[in-house]
């Protein structure tokens, strides 16, 4: 009967205490890497977290679409996220693995702008003032 309590629970079951291996936390990051590389972070995160309690069932549909996807794809890892898919905790790690890539992203993205911003006002400061009216007056 623990298969009636755990199945409409929310919360962690005992099979989802599991950790991921090595490989399985590689594909994570590659997925959350891809993800904010497309600037699809907060799409993403909203699907995920709309369809968290759905996983079980998503994971099944991919099991059914897995000739298919294969035969046009080829995706070795395919099988491998079927899996982890499975778990419930591992759409939260995905999330979680999504924010951390996406605020590494924003921040280095902010570094950039205000290197670019600092190289902008060296070069007017080394600028003679002939050259400064003529910009201001006419534009480059």
């Amino acid at each position: 009967m623990a298969f009636l309590r755990d199945m409409f629970s929310m919360g962690q079951r005992e099979t989802d205490k599991k950790e991921l291996t090595a490989y399985q936390e590689e594909i994570l990051t590659k997925i959350a890497q891809k993800v904010v590389s497309w600037k699809m972070s907060v799409p993403a995160i909203l699907f995920l977290e709309s369809v968290k309690p759905l996983n079980y069932v998503g994971s099944q549909m991919m099991a059914f679409f897995e000739p298919f996807v294969q035969a046009v794809f080829s995706w070795k890892d395919y099988d491998e996220i079927r899996m982890m898919m499975e778990e419930r905790g591992t759409v939260e790690k995905l999330l979680q693995r999504i924010e951390a890539v996406d605020s590494e992203a924003q921040e280095k993205e902010k570094a950039s702008k205000q290197e670019r911003k600092l190289q902008r006002k060296k070069q007017w400061r080394e600028k003679n003032l002939k050259e400064k009216i003529r910009y201001i007056l006419i534009g480059r």
